[in-house]
């Protein structure tokens, strides 16, 4: 399984990685923090900064290994500004607007920019993601071999970050590629006519998961969060399933209009897809629709289970009609009342 998500990262990036290897790089382009934040206003993307010391054996061996796998490589290439960080050049250097100095001439002297990166904990090598507004920071510390950082890279990449936190994302990821022993109930999909047919019969909402073959936060949703024993049941029994294909290649006919692949900023994007998420989409989407087939609501980026359940239940009850989903959660996260002492 691993071979099969490497070939997916290679696949995605789109790129030749060169195949000779070098020692103290990798197979990763490097750029200064400079070129980094200079590339990035003219194309947004988000950093990954290797932080390194020229005495740390570990950094070392991070570029001979982790760096050097040649799928990691390219996805890295293709999607981040990756930077090489020495924590104790003697360089000033400006980061987001701010300037940061060397604090001593001494050998072996933390710069200030690694402190304000690592705090107290000055260890290496350190690995800190930032997305392309600085607005979220993801630190790692210590050897990072490139299984452990295949999630980390999906989950910046992918905006995964704005709706859960890296740990609740990392457990999905692993069940979806590398264990899938996990407990899960099958839940039943259909595809969009099928839908339609249905709601004739025995009208229910809708869930429409929205991905395409190389959104891998797309595919831990299908993989784990739907079957999910914490949702699987309710979606069963309150919603129809329909998994769908941003860039399917098929005319289809929904509520009598037929929608079919358009071009989207040179990007083939199935028309379907923008009608059901309200021009509001994102990979992945999940659209909620009514009985009648309309939008209520699309959660943009990666859904948890765990974060799914409460939208579900709030949608799947009718609560959305009288109260407001932040209300809604107060009660559903309350404890239970105390049930009355027997005389």
């Amino acid at each position: 399984m691993k071979t099969k998500l490497l070939t997916l990262l290679i696949l995605f990036a789109q790129l030749n990685t060169a195949t000779s290897q070098n020692e103290s790089n990798g197979l990763v382009k490097w750029l200064s923090l400079k070129e980094a934040q200079e590339k990035n206003k003219e194309l947004k993307k988000p950093f990954l900064i290797d932080i390194y010391t020229d005495w740390c054996g570990w950094c070392k061996h991070m570029m001979k290994t982790t760096y050097s796998n040649e799928g990691l490589a390219a996805y890295i290439n293709a999607n981040f500004y990756p930077v090489k960080f020495n924590a104790e050049t003697k360089d000033t250097i400006e980061y987001n607007g701010k300037i940061y100095k060397p604090l001593s001439k001494e050998p072996k002297t933390a710069h200030e920019l690694a402190i304000k990166f690592l705090g107290e904990k000055l260890s290496y090598p350190s690995t800190l993601f930032v997305t392309n507004n600085f607005e979220y920071n993801l630190l790692t510390q210590g050897f990072m071999e490139d299984k452990k950082m295949e999630p980390i890279l999906i989950f910046m990449v992918e905006n995964a970050w704005q709706t859960v936190v890296f740990d609740e994302f990392n457990k999905h990821f692993t069940n979806c590629f590398y264990d899938t022993s996990f407990a899960k109930i099958k839940v039943k999909t259909y595809t969009i006519q099928e839908v339609e047919k249905l709601q004739k019969k025995k009208p229910k909402k809708v869930l429409v998961n929205i991905g395409t073959e190389f959104c891998n936060t797309g595919k831990v949703m299908t993989a784990t969060s739907f079957i999910d024993t914490s949702v699987a049941n309710y979606i069963n029994k309150n919603f129809y399933l329909v998994n769908f294909s941003a860039t399917s290649s098929d005319t289809i006919v929904f509520k009598n209009e037929k929608y079919f692949t358009t071009p989207v900023s040179n990007f083939p994007m199935h028309g379907l897809a923008l009608k059901l998420s309200a021009n509001r989409f994102t990979l992945p989407s999940l659209c909620i629709l009514d009985e009648q087939l309309n939008t209520l609501e699309v959660l943009n980026f990666y859904q948890s289970p765990e974060r799914l359940k409460p939208i579900l239940t709030f949608i799947g009850s009718n609560s959305y009609q009288t109260k407001k989903f932040n209300d809604y959660m107060q009660e559903y996260l309350a404890p239970p009342a105390p049930k009355p002492k027997k005389k």
